[in-house]
């Protein structure tokens, strides 16, 4: 259940690819990170508008995918942005000499496994951090509880002393004689 639903946030992140510059970038990170592309392969690109393969579309990118997926070279040191352009046309085996086809997704299920010691260590901490700040929040509203009862008991307290005090007018008649 938590693969389908992965799956399916990572699918609607390649639908919505250039429609939010900082989804793009995140997207982007993780192909090159990873080393992957599109969620189970890289003909997934074909669900985005601008990479759709269809003879309708008129982008330059139809067809294609991401320069995130590319495979650089050792020794490039100028990216090619147009490198992923056509790979959807291509067999998978042709392709992989270009772009990596592999789906992010099982690349990081796999990276997941090898590394968790780590991610079950982020998790605790990330864990403890959130039953800090309940702590911390049930601490705070005790606090102010207590500073409303304080306020409340000190205006009581004040209000019986008034009514307590004898009540002298501000002008009032010094002479009873006249």
């Amino acid at each position: 259940m938590v693969m389908e639903r992965t799956e399916r946030l990572m699918m609607k992140a390649i639908v919505r690819y250039r429609e939010d510059r900082d989804l793009e970038n995140a997207i982007d990170f993780i192909q090159k990170k990873f080393q992957c592309c599109g969620v189970e392969s890289f003909m997934d690109w074909s669900r985005n508008v601008y990479f759709g393969c269809s003879d309708s579309n008129p982008s330059l990118e139809a067809c294609g995918v991401p320069f995130s997926c590319c495979i650089l070279l050792q020794n490039q040191t100028v990216l090619n942005t147009m490198c992923g352009y056509g790979m959807q046309e291509q067999e998978e085996r042709v392709a992989a000499q270009d772009v990596f086809t592999i789906g992010c997704l099982e690349k990081i299920v796999w990276w997941t496994k090898k590394n968790l010691l780590l991610v079950a260590g982020l998790t605790a901490g990330l864990l403890l951090l959130e039953v800090c700040m309940i702590i911390l929040a049930a601490a705070q509203t005790s606090r102010i509880k207590k500073a409303r009862g304080q306020q409340r008991a000190s205006a009581e307290r004040s209000r019986s002393e008034r009514k307590e005090s004898v009540w002298l007018p501000a002008f009032a008649n010094f002479d009873e004689d006249e």
